[in-house]
């Protein structure tokens, strides 16, 4: 019988898929360009979102030492390497695919990716991993209406809404903060990024007689010009709270939130 709690579609690749990235990919550490190419490769390692893999000819200044190290990397072995960039050493901070990886792999590096200080696709910054192009995010405006409760305590309730969409992961529902009650959440010093929305501006939490819920809901101020819709408005975690939407409580989606 299918999960009632899955109403969103999935990601469609699998591990070890391969595609051309049509983008110019750069990254930086120390200030300097370890790589600049506009030969990547998209590769999955797992069907959620891809890494970039670079031509190890594309490389800038960076050197690669080889750590004598091989491992099983999703898409096949690789070979882990150190990379210095100038003055700078990251231990363990590239893969270098080896025989029994996809053909087109071969020659290629994957990064770890905080291991170096800044992405660009393009002249534009990336965060946390490539968006994959078989992802979509759409904020659209809704009638719907919300209502939150947590331990039986109403913290928001909108006669509309922004409903956001984005691939492999439930619909949120973003709110004005007049439909929100803030004087009951406690907001955190909390950030996190999305390679696909931007970097968070608000975090808040809930201390309820009965337990504290940590980081609940969040807020985007200013949003990738994507998702501008959502700009300024609250957002809760469907996973760890009572959603009613239109007066119809949503089953909470299985698994960790995202």
């Amino acid at each position: 019988m299918a999960d009632e709690s899955v109403r969103y579609p999935g990601s469609i690749a699998r591990a070890g898929h391969v595609e051309p990235v049509p983008r110019r990919v750069r990254a930086e550490l120390g200030g300097r360009f370890a790589f600049d190419t506009r030969r990547a490769l998209y590769v999955w390692e797992w069907p959620a979102y891809p890494q970039y893999s670079i031509p190890v000819e594309d490389l800038v200044d960076g050197v690669l030492i080889d750590d004598d190290h091989l491992e099983e990397r999703g898409a096949g072995p690789a070979r882990r390497h150190t990379l210095r960039v100038g003055s700078e050493v990251r231990e363990g901070a590239a893969w270098v695919w080896d025989d029994g990886a996809p053909a087109s792999l071969r020659g290629t590096v994957r990064f770890e990716w905080e291991a170096l200080d800044s992405w660009f696709e393009e002249d534009e910054p990336v965060y946390v991993h490539p968006r994959s192009p078989y992802s979509r995010v759409d904020a659209l405006r809704s009638s719907s209406s919300v209502r939150v409760e947590l331990d039986g305590v109403v913290v928001a309730e909108a006669p509309h809404c922004v409903k956001l969409f984005e691939t492999g992961l439930p619909t949120r529902y973003y709110l004005d903060r007049t439909h929100v009650d803030l004087a009951r959440l406690r907001r955190t010093g909390t950030v996190t990024r999305c390679p696909y929305k931007g970097t968070t501006s608000s975090y808040w939490s809930f201390d309820g007689d009965a337990a504290t819920h940590e980081n609940i809901a969040w807020a985007y101020d200013f949003p990738t010009v994507h998702v501008d819709g959502i700009a300024g408005l609250v957002a809760f975690y469907n996973e760890r709270v009572d959603l009613y939407i239109d007066g119809t409580l949503l089953p909470r989606p299985a698994g960790p939130a995202g």
